[in-house]
């Protein structure tokens, strides 16, 4: 017998999870846990407009997916950081 996990409060929209209606991904609030270590509590303090079941969804699918999750949240840091290099050093530039 096989169970299906789902996860209320969280909906694909345009090809990411995201929260409800809000305008906020799953995985921009796994890169605020992650990264910064915010609690549940933190995030819902900084971000006033979403519910604790909202929160406490989008962390519950970020564990149960933590390895993926976690690479792609250093994928697009490492693509964030790839666009904000300066090709060329100040010393070229002079």
């Amino acid at each position: 017998m096989s169970t299906e996990v789902t996860y209320p409060h969280l909906e694909m929209t345009r090809g990411k999870l995201s929260i409800g209606k809000t305008r906020y991904t799953v995985l921009h609030l796994a890169g605020e846990h992650y990264y910064h270590g915010w609690t549940a509590e933190e995030i819902m303090r900084q971000h006033p407009d979403l519910r604790p079941e909202e929160v406490y969804s989008a962390l519950t699918y970020f564990y149960d997916h933590y390895d993926e999750m976690v690479a792609e949240l250093q994928a697009e840091s490492e693509r964030v950081q790839r666009e904000h290099a300066q090709p060329f050093s100040r010393a070229e530039l002079l």
